[in-house]
């Protein structure tokens, strides 16, 4: 199923190439960097390399050129930047130890307004 939509094209590349415990992040109201992060696992560092490759050529195609990768050479996680998405490819164990998706679904902190607001409703 290929559509216009970025974050569905990369995700169709993503299970072409074999990725695995792929996960999708909206993270519009959390960054203003991106709108989506995309979490995917692959089981070796010539894996994450296809899968990223993949990625790529998939979204130059369809007119999404990406502004860059990091990581190809290192092979435990490569991020794939095609601006309103951001790729994360990685090892299990790398993806497990970063615990992104954790950290990207936390509720953001409270501000002073809604700290204050909680005292002042605590003192009533």
């Amino acid at each position: 199923m290929m559509t216009n939509n970025l974050p569905d094209l990369v995700i169709a590349a993503l299970e072409d190439a074999k990725g695995t415990d792929i996960h999708v992040l909206d993270v519009r109201n959390l960054t203003s960097m991106t709108d989506f992060m995309i979490l995917v696992s692959g089981s070796s560092d010539r894996q994450l390399r296809a899968l990223a490759e993949h990625v790529i050529e998939r979204a130059k195609h369809a007119g999404y050129p990406p502004l860059g990768m990091e990581g190809e050479h290192e092979g435990e996680w490569v991020l794939v930047d095609l601006g309103d998405v951001i790729v994360h490819i990685m090892l299990p164990r790398v993806r497990e130890f970063y615990q992104l998706e954790r950290l990207w679904s936390a509720p953001p902190a409270a501000t002073m307004d809604d700290r204050e607001a909680a005292v002042a409703q605590h003192y009533r």
